[in-house]
């Protein structure tokens, strides 16, 4: 699988590999208060959110892959220090879904608006991944998308203090997929991590680029 990514990777390639694989919609227990996800920080640590389905906390990100030409991107935040929740770690713009988002996808699109002025006329939309469950007990639904390269970004200090771009095929080539540890709560905490030029890609977010590549090149 590693030599499938050594050449740059297209937004068309990338397109018509991940189109037939990723859901249409959210997957029907995205939300369901009596099932646990598959997918989540527990995958590689013990369950360290709350197993009640009833205190998740509903979510959804962006992945936003820039249709550069012929080299695809993936668009990722730094979350700005003083934050509750994630504070000073890599992200994807997203967030709680309020109650007037119609849908995942409404609150990540109007999220990428407030986070990093992303505006939704140069994002399309292409699909969801597995709902994830994070350590902090956010329950999550990731919406996968193109964004055309023309977009420009006004980043709300808020809340991200910076943007930058990774080679997409970077992040889908499994070599790159470590698994590291930390003490966390007194336990050893397992996470993935996917360093990348100084940038500590790790936790939800790694685990979430894990998975695309899990459901896009998978079994």
């Amino acid at each position: 699988m590693t030599n499938a990514f050594a050449s740059p990777l297209t937004s068309e390639a990338f397109r018509l590999i991940a189109t037939p694989r990723i859901l249409k919609e959210p997957a029907p227990e995205s939300f369901d208060p009596k099932t646990i996800p598959a997918n989540g920080d527990h995958r590689l640590a013990d369950m360290i959110a709350p197993d009640d389905g009833h205190l998740h906390k509903p979510a959804s990100v962006l992945i936003p892959i820039i249709k550069h030409s012929g080299e695809a991107t993936m668009l990722l935040t730094h979350r700005a220090s003083h934050l509750k929740d994630h504070a000073g770690q890599i992200a994807f713009p997203g967030g709680k879904i309020a109650p007037d988002d119609s849908s995942p996808l409404a609150a990540a699109l109007r999220e990428a608006e407030e986070e990093i002025g992303l505006d939704r006329r140069f994002v399309e939309p292409i699909g969801f991944l597995d709902p994830y469950l994070s350590s902090t007990g956010f329950r999550i639904v990731p919406v996968v998308a193109f964004v055309e390269p023309e977009h420009t970004l006004t980043i709300d200090p808020s809340e991200v203090e910076s943007v930058f771009e990774v080679p997409l095929r970077f992040l889908m080539n499994p070599i790159h997929h470590e698994t590291h540890h930390r003490e966390w709560r007194g336990k050893d905490r397992a996470y993935y991590a996917m360093p990348y030029q100084g940038h500590y890609i790790w936790g939800v977010t790694a685990g979430i680029i894990r998975n695309l590549y899990e459901r896009v090149y998978g079994p």
